[in-house]
Order: structure tokens, then C-alpha cells, then sequence
């Protein structure tokens, strides 16, 4: 019987387990199936908390099909707030993920700020951008987010020839006045989530256009608002950068894997 709890940072859910004693170990299997919404728990991905020297705990995070990923935004608002109910950690967090080091404030309010990684080589292009967030992606400018069709528009590009042979994630974005709405087709999960914390990161740096200086962008998805602050020197940079938005504890339990 494995403990675990769920969390979920606007409606981009996870599993969280504790590994510090390193005594669990996971399959891809085990991995899919908890997160599976009909037969185990039901998460857009999983993570492990485990110690790291020089750092409060490391993020070890898995999509829903199982497989390690590159850094997630949401999950790691998301196992800050774990490792704070954990007794971890009280109001800040230094950890450690798949694309480095990370800084993380719990707010007055229990939202918390992500502190993610400098963003280079952002490409713009008329109708979309390509950026790496700390995962790949794809933002493409709508009218109309609620018309677009995420999951066949978004499978399309997410497995086009030009992003192989890992993919990318796909965003949809619509300005609204100085709010952007996001729809993300996740890869790895493959359909479209809630929220994703890299995605809508992305989508607020390529929305800044060649503009540069400080910039703070609030952002709804289908699952609740966010806000993506950050510094720009060029066109094709960003510094400084944050995620900011809820996390919040789902419930626990223990889920039998035999």
C-alpha cells in the first residue's frame, strides 16, 4: 500500500508521494495506471518529493503516461505546497528539478510563486511562436479559444515532423484586452488539461512580442487564472520569470499496486 495525495494547481492535477526514504520505486506501468481517471487515482502526471543535497527536496515528475518529462510549472507550484504540508519547508522552497534549480515563495493568500527558468531563442513567427519554457512549446493566436478544437489541432502539430522526435506541447491563445485565455493540448498526456504552468508561461513571454522591459500578464485557463511576470532585455529572451496561482491539496490515501 503506497500513501499519496493529490493536488492540483487550476485543475492540473497530480499525484504526490513522498520518497525521501527512497523505498518506493516505480514502473511506467504503476505510474500510468495511478494515473489513470477510470481504473487508479486519476492525475495529468506524478511526482516524487526525494532529499538532494543542497536543496529542501528534488521533483522527480512523470506525465500520465509514465514516463519521466522535462519540468512542469504547475507541479512544481504544486509539490512546493506538498512539501509545505509535509513540515518541509514553511514559506519558501529551494529545490531542485529535471531543468535545474528553482526558487518558490508561498504567498499570504497560500497562492505560491514559481520562480522558473531564463527563457532563450524565443522564435516568432505572424500567426505563432516556439519556445522552451522548461518544456517545448508551440503558441498559436486565435480569435476564438473556446471554438478551437484543442485535441485534433492540437495532436496535429504536437507530432509534426518538425518537433520530432520528442514533440511539443500546443498552445491556443486568445488576447482579451491585457489578459490572455490559453487552451494546452499536453503532451504526454495526450489531450488537452485544465492548465499547464510552462504552457501559459509561454504563451505570456511570445505574447510580449519584440517589446521589451518588465512585464506582469494575468491569464485564464479552463481550470482558473495565473499570472506570468517576467523581464525582457531582447526579442528572443526573458529573465526573472514567475508563475504565480493556487495549489491546493486535493485529498490522500493509499492506492495497493499488487
Amino acid at each position: 500500500m503506497i500513501p499519496f495525495s493529490k493536488y492540483q494547481g487550476t485543475g492540473n492535477d497530480f499525484v504526490l508521494i513522498d520518497n525521501r526514504e527512497l523505498h518506493i520505486s516505480l514502473t511506467t506501468e504503476q505510474i500510468a495506471f495511478m494515473c489513470h481517471r477510470r481504473f487508479g487515482i486519476g492525475a495529468d502526471g506524478l511526482m516524487l518529493l526525494e532529499k538532494a543535497t543542497g536543496f529542501d527536496f528534488r521533483m522527480v515528475y512523470f506525465n500520465s503516461d509514465g514516463n519521466e518529462s522535462t519540468m512542469c510549472g504547475n507541479g512544481g507550484r504544486c509539490i512546493t505546497a506538498f512539501a509545505r504540508d509535509l513540515g518541509i519547508i514553511t514559506g519558501h522552497a529551494h529545490f531542485i528539478a529535471i531543468d535545474g534549480a528553482h526558487e518558490a515563495t508561498v504567498l499570504s493568500d497560500g497562492d505560491i510563486a514559481l520562480h522558473m527558468n531564463n527563457v532563450q531563442d524565443v522564435q516568432h513567427f505572424a500567426d505563432h511562436a516556439i519556445l522552451n519554457t522548461g518544456s517545448p512549446h508551440y503558441v498559436e493566436w486565435v480569435e476564438d479559444v473556446a471554438a478551437v478544437d484543442v485535441f485534433e489541432r492540437g495532436k496535429h502539430i504536437r507530432y509534426d515532423a518538425a518537433f520530432a522526435p520528442g514533440g511539443t506541447n500546443v498552445n491556443f491563445v486568445q488576447r482579451d484586452g491585457t489578459m490572455l485565455k490559453v487552451r494546452t493540448y499536453e503532451r504526454g498526456v495526450e489531450d488537452e488539461t485544465y492548465s499547464c504552468g510552462t504552457g501559459v508561461t509561454a504563451a505570456a513571454i511570445a505574447a510580449s512580442g519584440n517589446a521589451t522591459g518588465a512585464f506582469s500578464t494575468d491569464i485564464a485557463t479552463p481550470g482558473g487564472k495565473l499570472n506570468v511576470s517576467f523581464i525582457k532585455d531582447s526579442a528572443a529572451s526573458a529573465t526573472g520569470v514567475v508563475l504565480t496561482g493556487p495549489a491546493r491539496h486535493v485529498f490522500s490515501g493509499h492506492i495497493s499496486l499488487g
